[in-house]
């Protein structure tokens, strides 16, 4: 939007003569609306932009220049005025007629650029979003004696320019006249005007106001004087309800003066995924840039919701997000340890309220830990884990296990959980996010920490072995439940453990699992895939039902004779071994619960006479 198109005329020309941008306007319209900007009502905020950059450039030669913008609608129509430099008709053709000139590269304006919010030219053609006709009424400040000069612009791409009597704008100043086009008249009434003025600019650095009701509310609620912590704390609680719809867990003070940045970010309340991007209001030189800024902050801080002014960011061509360069990641970086910093402030002097944090954001806090080791040591005492001894945090684990098992997946520790724990074995549950990768780093940040992962083999391992003479004497029983679990690919192994109500338990890994699957593909495959599938069929230990000889009910199971029987029962530990490890059932797994029960219900139901 920035390339220069030039108009057609020269200002050499008869003040009324008609003059053609050459430029298909209906179709910039278009691209405005549709491509560049999110919706109409940045048409207020491209004219509010001009103003304030229209006194900001006076200002830069007269510092005590009047700093007014005077904004009234009524009728379909919206009058927009301004004490800013104003504008000769010379610069009216050079700036106005030229789409993607801009005001700020005006000679002897250079060395004030970097104070400029937006381009003047384009924006004000922006507005034909919302208008069919605009015109534009100025006197400018840095040429006294030039007489006041008037543009008029339609949406058909034609314009007129003239020379007004001093009497009709006797100060220096632009007054912007728009005229709302079909179907727009909504954007240009009263009250829709007032509310985007105040949602752009209530940051604004100079008096703006929609009538007699001020703008600006200024200094910004997290540079204002307070009587006491407690009320600043109530005054941003309510600045973010009015902002974001939630009041605040906590707020940080994001103060970066070296990157330009004054603001706050407020704590959510509530959990949120991770993945969610939040949105984050910036000010841009006080003036609203976005409400849905992504890559403000590192990833890991979804957990917060920012309002901040910057002086320093750069801004995309349709001035509604940021542009990725080295300052916003240099903005980023800072912002983020600033929150860090708060982070260790509450882990050192305020532990309740830390706590109270991590109840809700304990997901977002690990995020940060896996990259920082610092932040890992200082959030070790506080950090939940679920483990075999209930909910603790690492260090407190670590004090009460010489080594520190953990799993990788969720499903591993349900398999595992309850017999580790009567075994003494202490285990963590590694299948959240973050969490095995935590208990790995473990040893970087406490030395001499041992931490191993915890697999089906170790606690089989842990198994009590049964009498070698006992188990011979159940090789009938053994073999009957090995043959009737040997299509599901599972084996049967009988050991001695504890708790001793837990009758059986299902133990695989994740190898086991994967070849598990192949089978599983193979066997619904056509000739050629599972000749294929075939071939890669592993070595990998097959998933193991392990039955506990000390249990009364597996005991009477394995005196039973009938091989039937035998495998009922046996089907019916193996489904209910599943439930308890809380997997997730394939179907031959469903069809097996179902013949169990139903073959168990025959069982109970049948009489001598074979009656039921």
């Amino acid at each position: 939007m920035d390339s220069q198109i030039s108009q057609a005329s020269q200002p050499s020309h008869p003040p009324q003569s008609p003059h053609t941008f050459q430029v298909d306007l209906r179709g910039l319209v278009d691209l405005l609306s549709h491509h560049l900007y999110s919706s109409p009502k940045v048409y207020l905020r491209e004219l509010l932009q001009n103003a304030v950059d229209a006194i900001t450039a006076r200002r830069t030669t007269e510092p005590d220049a009047p700093a007014r913008v005077r904004l009234s609608a009524e009728g379909g129509a919206l009058r927009v005025e301004d004490t800013g430099v104003g504008l000769t008709e010379a610069d009216v053709h050079d700036l106005l007629a030229t789409i993607g000139r801009s005001s700020k590269r005006a000679e002897g304006l250079q060395e004030a650029r970097s104070e400029f919010l937006g381009q003047f030219g384009i924006g004000l053609l922006a507005c034909f979003v919302v208008a069919e006709r605009i015109r534009v009424v100025s006197r400018s400040a840095r040429t006294p004696g030039a007489p006041p000069v008037e543009w008029t612009a339609s949406d058909d791409g034609s314009y007129t320019v003239r020379t007004l009597p001093d009497a009709e704008r006797p100060e220096p100043g632009t007054t912007v006249h728009l005229v709302a086009r079909a179907g727009a008249a909504e954007w240009l009434t009263p009250e829709r005007v007032e509310a985007l003025a105040r949602d752009f600019g209530s940051l604004l650095p100079y008096d703006v106001r929609v009538g007699d009701e001020p703008v600006t509310d200024l200094p910004a609620p997290w540079d204002r004087s307070y009587p006491s912590p407690a009320t600043r704390r109530v005054a941003l609680a309510r600045h973010c309800h009015e902002m974001f719809g939630f009041t605040p867990l906590d707020t940080i003070d994001l103060s970066v003066p070296l990157a330009g940045v004054r603001g706050v970010a407020y704590v959510l309340p509530s959990a949120v995924s991770p993945a969610q991007r939040a949105g984050h209001r910036v000010h841009l030189k006080g003036m609203l840039l976005t409400e849905r800024a992504e890559q403000l902050l590192p990833d890991w801080a979804f957990f917060v919701r920012c309002v901040l002014d910057t002086d320093s960011l750069r801004p995309t061509a349709s001035r509604e997000a940021l542009y990725e360069d080295e300052t916003l990641a240099a903005v980023r970086e800072a912002l983020g340890e600033r929150i860090r910093a708060w982070l260790t402030g509450l882990a050192a002097g305020d532990p309740e309220r830390l706590a109270a944090f991590l109840s809700v954001h304990h997901l977002g806090v690990k995020s940060l830990a896996r990259h920082d080791r610092e932040m890992l040591r200082t959030m070790l005492p506080w950090l939940p884990f679920e483990t075999t001894d209930g909910r603790l945090s690492l260090e407190e684990f670590a004090q009460r296990h010489p080594v520190v098992h953990f799993t990788q997946t969720v499903e591993e520790y349900r398999q595992v959980a309850p017999i580790a724990s009567a075994q003494g074995i202490g285990v963590i549950n590694g299948g959240y996010t973050y969490d095995s990768e935590l208990v790995q780093a473990l040893p970087s940040v406490r030395p001499g920490t041992v931490v191993a992962e915890l697999d089906a083999e170790t606690v089989t391992a842990h198994l009590d072995a049964v009498d070698p003479a006992e188990e011979l004497a159940l090789s009938g029983f053994l073999a009957a439940a090995r043959a009737r679990l040997d299509p599901l690919g599972c084996d049967v192994v009988l050991r001695a453990f504890h708790p001793l109500s837990l009758p059986a338990l299902h133990l695989d890994d994740r190898d086991a699992r994967h070849e598990q699957a192949r089978a599983d593909a193979e066997a619904q495959a056509d000739d050629l895939w599972a000749g294929i599938l075939g071939s890669l069929r592993g070595s990998a230990p097959r998933a193991r039902l392990v039955l506990n000889h000390l249990n009364p009910l597996v005991r009477r199971i394995s005196s039973l004779h009938d091989p039937e029987l035998i495998g009922t029962a046996t089907e019916s530990l193996y489904g209910q071994a599943l439930l308890m490890a809380q997997r997730p059932l394939r179907p031959a797994d469903s069809a097996l619960l179902n013949r169990a029960f139903i073959g168990l219900l025959e069982w109970a139901t049948h009489s001598e006479d074979g009656q039921a």
